[in-house]
């Protein structure tokens, strides 16, 4: 049956196991969280070395990986059988595969628990494989969260760390980020790990640990734009044409694009109130403010006309190479166009 990350944490952490888990979605963060925690506890070390067995799905196939399955546990009341990267078993959605792997699901073996990781994409679930695994196991969907969901995840990891964070410093992550928690928890642990006594993460930990400059960073040069402060947006060009590998153009050029893709919204919607504009634009309402200014600076035919500059800008990144022109001057170039 379909349960949520939450549920299956919980029935873990009170020794509750399943004989099968299909772990699947494009979030690969919490597919590792519930791998990992059954790897770590579901046996004592003493009977990991027996009873234990790690497959990589590009080495077997699902009559392989059902044959470790089947085995029964030496000098113990389990094994446990871990498949990661299943998604690379050649034939795990081939018809073959298919009725092998749901003869096991049907009727497994009791004393084993198999967990199959299924990263980076979603199972068809109008599938016969799917219907089957939903009906029989413990699955679990790892979906993506949205951009306005990421500050409160922060939150909620940070405190379970002992820690708490500063709105702007959550704030700033989330942008800095984006939506990879697997990397957002390993940024979040890079300035922990600094710490012996609980803090309050500030913006000033996330710059000196995470390595974001303060002045000089792609959200200052977004909030240039928007506020049409041409010196600014020029000076973090300047910066980051200096260092092309820290500042890679590409990242660059999607964040100027988000920002006017979301302007046509803005112009769109009616209520443009602060919170009608985060929730139709999936952003939290502290940027609200900042897209509503940009609006008013930048009318729908000028966001029209710099979409286009953006495509440009994006194509001829693309070309790097086959002339003289570098990342520094397409960008500034770009920026003297989104500002004229």
């Amino acid at each position: 049956m379909a349960s949520s990350f939450q549920q299956i944490y919980d029935h873990l952490k009170a020794g509750e196991y399943a004989p099968i888990y299909f772990l699947h979605g494009e979030e690969a963060y919490y597919i590792d969280k519930v791998s990992d925690y059954i790897e770590g506890h579901a046996l004592s070390d003493s009977d990991k070395g027996f009873n234990q067995t790690i497959l990589y799905g590009k080495d077997v196939d699902v009559a392989t990986m059902l044959n470790h399955a089947r085995r029964f546990p030496m000098m113990s009341d389990r094994q446990v059988v871990i498949v990661k990267e299943a998604q690379a078993i050649a034939d795990l959605t081939k018809e073959d595969g298919i009725k092998l792997l749901d003869g096991y699901i049907q009727n497994p073996l009791p004393s084993t628990i198999l967990v199959i990781n299924y990263k980076h994409k979603t199972l068809d679930k109008r599938t016969k494989l799917a219907k089957s695994l939903d009906k029989f196991t413990v699955v679990m969907e790892s979906k993506k969260l949205y951009d306005n969901q990421v500050p409160d995840w922060i939150f909620g990891y940070v405190k379970e760390k002992g820690f708490s964070i500063e709105d702007k410093a959550a704030l700033l992550l989330a942008q800095y980020i984006g939506t990879n928690l697997e990397r957002m928890a390993h940024e979040i642990d890079k300035i922990l790990i600094n710490f012996k006594e609980p803090i309050s993460i500030s913006s000033g930990h996330v710059q000196k640990y995470v390595g974001i400059s303060k002045d000089y960073n792609v959200f200052e040069l977004q909030k240039a734009i928007a506020t049409q402060d041409m010196p600014m947006a020029v000076r973090i060009a300047n910066y980051f044409e200096a260092d092309p590998k820290s500042n890679p153009l590409l990242p660059v050029i999607t964040t100027i694009f988000n920002l006017f893709s979301r302007l046509l919204i803005v112009h769109k919607e009616s209520n443009k109130s602060d919170n009608n504009i985060a929730s139709v634009l999936g952003l939290h309402r502290f940027f609200a403010g900042e897209y509503l200014l940009a609006a008013r600076n930048y009318p729908l035919n000028k966001v029209i006309e710099n979409i286009g500059h953006i495509r440009q800008a994006d194509l001829a990144s693309k070309s790097i190479g086959t002339g003289t022109i570098t990342d520094g001057q397409i960008l500034k170039e770009l920026l003297y166009k989104l500002m004229s």
